[in-house]
């Protein structure tokens, strides 16, 4: 069984395409492979910025043979089915075979493909990866019509086993294959011939090729951390950085500099944002003091001053960029030494946020309003909660986060601390842009956590008032995202609070938001019309309609139900993650009290470990067999047995123990649901599941006695109306 070697060589291909250009070129071969009706044992895909590769192990030499029977029309149907038969297997009338297929006589077609050679599937697969790879941005150059991510320059492609190995020969717009490829660029140029993976891997190495990406990240790494080791620093670990970096050299040199002192005090985020954005560098940490005193650079080549020219050149490019970053920082500072934080903000006002919401500054004062709202909830002072959110953004119209967007913050904590703010404040800056997304951190502190779920709150209102909701997987304004977070920031504290108070009110306000714009834009209009007509105009009204209905006694928006089951849907998915199944989350979505995410994850949390025990499992079985006989009683009567059963028409043991148990177990239940202990509520519902078994083992609901008969039927719902008192048990499944 032979193994099959590809390789694209080309102009060099972006880092960021290189992964998933792996991952493509093996499913396009290896699944047009099989189904030519090829087999192999083994796959695998490598990459260089100057090549693609992919190994096929144990691949079958040559695709069976395959004899198909296809039944067709009868002999006495029209023409045109026999004709569109023949065109289906593409045979001719005399090709065809008569037989007795039941009722009549029908065509029968016999098609039978020969097998084919595996050089020759290769071929026909890998062109048509070639001229169909989906890369992300690709072109074409010359007079071809091909098109690939960079000029593509050779094709390698080989079939080898025990007795050698052959050229796979194809042509694809003038580029035809062969088994020679070539080593670094500045290293090893020349070409040479490979006859196997392990030959081609093996004289790309001794040609300055490391092929496998991961190797070369590793030795990235290993490099990088000893250099930095030896001169008293570390390097500071990003995942992302280093899989670009292996991606942009075929040789890896890792080179070790240092920054300049007159940069030294700007802050360790500035230093790696600008370092990392502008020339791929690492940065390195002194441990002892954390700032960011050095840099990794990797080169492509091997220098022969060890680098010397190489980090002499990247510091001069870089004392320029960090001259930009160092006038920045220090016009910030100056700004807000002058004007204070929130006069930083100011300029806010004039950021649209969106065109039916507002500036920034609009939706700052909102935020800033519900801040205050939130803040007794989750312990923090109402006032701090609300100069924390004025000042949250302002880092947005510093000039830093201009040139470093991904600094939004981060920066906002420095020019708080710079201002005098407290600590508290100026941590919330940064803080309330958490969590942004399901594995980042939670924060804690209280004046965080109120401004960070006014933040999120708001861009759900906001977005849900002018009807921009997520439809399917289009998700433009992140609301899933937003909504997990508010998820995560109120369980993860342990917060209690009315959801539906907080979005109506919100709502409300994005209302005034919504009508404000409108007069904003309006006011524009009648003023041009003005200016042309010099007439007068109808004035503008900022009324704004509120609809409410009542749930649970209380009043809230119309739209915040809605909103709500958004948020149920991410907290079926969250709770899923922790092995709450969706119908136990259904079961307590049905009670009052539902928009307390704490309190329905708390009974959530205590209806799924009752379940996992014995007698819970049987209880539940023991509630649907009662309340499917009741319904079905109430059903075919046509009243409701809800009241009046008593024990003197019992006329079982186990009727008298029944009423007992559920006495005892009714007792114990509204306490503990008062005091929302479910775990107690549960623990005294399960004391129920022997006497109940007991009673359906001994006594038949529906006798003859009428008396009996409802006074058993009243005690079924007793069992009903103790037991949906936990949670809607009817929504259990199973």
């Amino acid at each position: 069984m032979p193994d099959l070697l590809i390789e694209l060589f080309s102009e060099e291909i972006p880092a960021r395409m290189q992964g998933k250009a792996r991952e493509d070129l093996k499913k396009l071969i290896t699944d047009g492979l099989v189904e030519a009706g090829l087999t192999y044992a083994g796959a695998h895909a490598l990459s260089t910025p100057r090549r693609l590769t992919l190994a096929v192990e144990g691949l079958t030499a040559e695709s069976k043979s395959v004899r198909e029977e296809r039944k067709g029309p009868a002999t006495t149907a029209p023409e045109q089915a026999v004709q569109g038969f023949l065109r289906s297997t593409g045979l001719t009338m005399d090709q065809l075979e008569v037989r007795d297929a039941g009722k009549g006589q029908a065509y029968f077609a016999v098609i039978e493909k020969p097998g084919r050679k595996a050089a020759d599937i290769v071929a026909e697969v890998l062109e048509g990866a070639i001229r169909t790879f989906p890369w992300p941005k690709s072109m074409r150059w010359g007079s071809g019509s091909l098109r690939w991510v960079r000029p593509l320059h050779s094709i390698l492609c080989i079939l080898s086993d025990e007795g050698g190995a052959e050229v796979v020969p194809l042509d694809v717009d003038g580029i035809a294959s062969g088994n020679t490829t070539r080593g670094h660029r500045f290293l090893a140029p020349e070409a040479f011939s490979v006859t196997s993976f392990e030959d081609y891997a093996a004289k790309l190495k001794r040609a300055k090729v490391m092929l496998d990406p991961e190797e070369r990240a590793e030795h990235i790494w290993h490099d990088a951390t000893n250099a930095a080791f030896a001169a008293g620093l570390e390097v500071v670990e990003d995942k992302g950085l280093l899989t670009e970096v292996a991606g942009l050299v075929e040789w890896p040199v890792v080179l070790m500099g240092r920054i300049g002192e007159d940069f030294l005090g700007l802050p360790p985020e500035v230093l790696q944002a600008s370092m990392k954005e502008h020339q791929k560098f690492f940065s390195c940490r002194n441990p002892k003091t954390g700032r960011i005193e050095g840099f990794i650079t990797v080169a492509n080549n091997e220098p022969a001053d060890h680098g010397a020219t190489i980090l002499a050149g990247n510091q001069k490019v870089l004392s320029a960029r960090l001259s930009d970053a160092k006038f920045f920082w220090e016009n910030d500072l100056r700004t807000v030494a002058h004007t204070g934080l929130e006069g930083m903000a100011e300029g806010l006002a004039n950021v649209t946020f969106h065109n039916k919401l507002g500036s920034q500054k609009d939706r700052i004062d909102r935020i800033e309003a519900l801040a205050r709202e939130i803040a007794p909830l989750v312990g923090a002072k109402p006032d701090l909660a609300a100069e924390a959110a004025r000042v949250a953004k302002a880092d947005l119209q510093s000039a830093m986060v201009g040139e470093f967007p991904e600094l939004q913050g981060t920066m906002g904590v420095y020019y708080a601390k710079a201002a005098g703010l407290p600590d508290a404040v100026a941590n919330a800056c940064k803080e309330h842009y958490q969590p942004l997304g399901p594995s980042d951190a939670v924060p804690s502190d209280p004046v965080s956590v109120a401004v960070a779920l006014a933040d999120k709150v708001d861009t759900l209102t906001g977005f849900w008032a002018i009807d921009e909701k997520p439809t399917g997987s289009k998700d433009p304004f992140a609301l899933r995202r937003a909504a997990l977070g508010v998820i995560r920031l109120v369980l993860a504290n342990k917060r209690r609070m009315a959801l539906h108070d907080h979005f109506s009110e919100q709502l409300l306000r994005n209302d005034m938001a919504i009508a404000t714009a409108q007069k904003r834009h309006h006011d524009e209009k009648a003023k041009k019309f003005k200016e042309e007509t010099a007439s007068g105009v109808t004035s503008f009204s900022l009324g704004v309609a509120t609809v409410t209905r009542e749930l649970d006694g209380r009043k809230v928006d119309a739209r915040s139900p809605d909103l709500l089951a958004f948020f149920h849907d991410r907290l079926k998915v969250h709770l899923r993650d922790e092995g709450i199944r969706h119908d136990v989350i259904d079961a307590c979505l049905a009670m009052p009290g539902n928009d307390d995410l704490t309190l329905l994850v708390k009974r959530a949390e205590a209806l799924s470990a009752f379940l996992k025990t014995d007698d819970g499992g049987n209880l539940i079985q023991g509630f649907k067999r009662a309340n499917n006989i009741l319904s079905q009683a109430e059903e075919k009567d046509g009243v409701e047995y809800s009241f009046g059963a008593d024990p003197k028409f019992a006329e079982d043991e186990t009727e008298r123990t029944l009423f007992a148990a559920l006495d005892t177990a009714e007792a114990a239940i509204q306490p503990a649901m008062k005091a929302e202990d479910f775990g107690a509520a549960m623990s005294a519902m399960a004391s129920l599941r022997a006497p109940i078994d007991a009673f359906f083992e001994a006594v038949q609901v529906n006798t003859d006695n009428e008396i009996v008969r409802r006074n058993r039927l009243n005690l079924l719902s007793r069992i009903r109306t103790i037991c949906l008192s936990v949670a809607d048990l009817t929504k259990l499944e199973g």
